[in-house]
């Protein structure tokens, strides 16, 4: 089982993003009525931008499938580091409701990219001293 979880949380990670990214390009699931103010103005201005949340979604879409193909793991994981980054901080400050599936995002992709024998070495080089 120890050696089938860096797979599973992969695979988990690898999904959640695919479907978001795939869900937000195509506009497929409408915004919740609920938001809080604050997210919805944050919202806005972010689409007010008229690229952010197509390279975001798109990012996100990429990201997934190289999750779940199993290619250039730790390049996925680096990339995606700040955006759940992200999503932990507007769902921490703006959307609290949220904040359990931001944690297991973080967990899922610290565990991946700090603890998982197939991917950790090559993203650990990146904080080595010189």
């Amino acid at each position: 089982m120890k050696a089938k979880l860096p797979l599973i949380a992969r695979l988990l990670l690898g999904f959640v993003f695919f479907a978001s990214g795939l869900m937000g390009l195509l506009n497929l699931v409408p915004p919740p009525p609920d938001l809080p103010e604050r997210l919805v103005t944050f919202n806005t201005g972010l689409a007010a931008s008229g690229y952010f949340f197509t390279l975001l979604k798109g990012t996100e879409t990429v990201c997934g499938l190289l999750l779940l193909s199993g290619f250039f793991v730790p390049l996925a994981l680096v990339v995606l580091a700040p955006i759940v980054l992200n999503i932990f901080l507007v769902h921490a400050f703006m959307a609290p409701s949220g904040l359990p599936l931001a944690i297991v995002l973080g967990l899922l992709l610290s565990y991946l990219s700090f603890f998982a024998p197939p991917y950790s070495s090559t993203v650990k080089l990146l904080f080595r001293r010189k």
